[in-house]
């Protein structure tokens, strides 16, 4: 994976980088380019989308669902600015923040990663476990090949759901569906 530059970058450095075509990470200190995503993972997306849009709306809309939304967090005392496929986060945490055009400022509730073809589940996880330690309070890896999404908890260990398996979470309340169900409405 090539780098946006070989020095050492700060976060507001990392922020004030020119827009390109190409998304980038900040990743102990290296501007990395997000993977490009494919059509699954596009499906995937469009479709989690939905459906937790639709939640947020019968709660009349108590945050945000973003896609792509940069995040400012530090992972091992570092800056640290990943950009998840997705994320929800409750306009109680935000509302310590304004609401401008920049990265989101604090960890969001969910975080969802979707795997790409060439991306590997190991160093996803990884991911996963890094978001749990900067304060997320759930990531979902969703792996669109084998429909299995794996949930990480900060408090317990990481539980893989398929099919008929339900999404209940006390931390998304009146959320509830099937694994099916999402790779249903993401035509997958």
């Amino acid at each position: 994976m090539e780098t946006l530059t070989k020095t050492q970058l700060t976060l507001d450095q990392f922020l004030s980088l020119p827009d390109e075509d190409i998304t980038y990470e900040l990743i102990n200190g290296e501007a990395l380019p997000k993977m490009s995503p494919k059509r699954f993972h596009s499906r995937a997306t469009a479709g989690l989308f939905l459906i937790l849009s639709d939640w947020n709306h019968t709660l009349e809309n108590q945050g945000e669902v973003g896609i792509e939304w940069a995040i400012t967090l530090k992972k091992k005392g570092k800056d640290w600015c990943p950009v998840p496929d997705l994320l929800y986060i409750s306009y109680k945490r935000l509302k310590a923040f304004p609401l401008d055009n920049t990265p989101c400022l604090v960890a969001p509730e969910l975080v969802i990663e979707i795997i790409s073809p060439d991306q590997s589940f190991t160093n996803l996880s990884q991911k996963a476990i890094d978001y749990i330690k900067s304060g997320v309070d759930r990531v979902w890896l969703v792996d669109t090949e084998v429909k299995k999404i794996t949930i990480f908890y900060p408090d317990s260990l990481p539980q893989i759901k398929q099919e008929n398996d339900n999404l209940d979470d006390d931390l998304f309340p009146n959320l509830s569906l099937t694994i099916a169900q999402i790779f249903e409405k993401a035509g997958l």
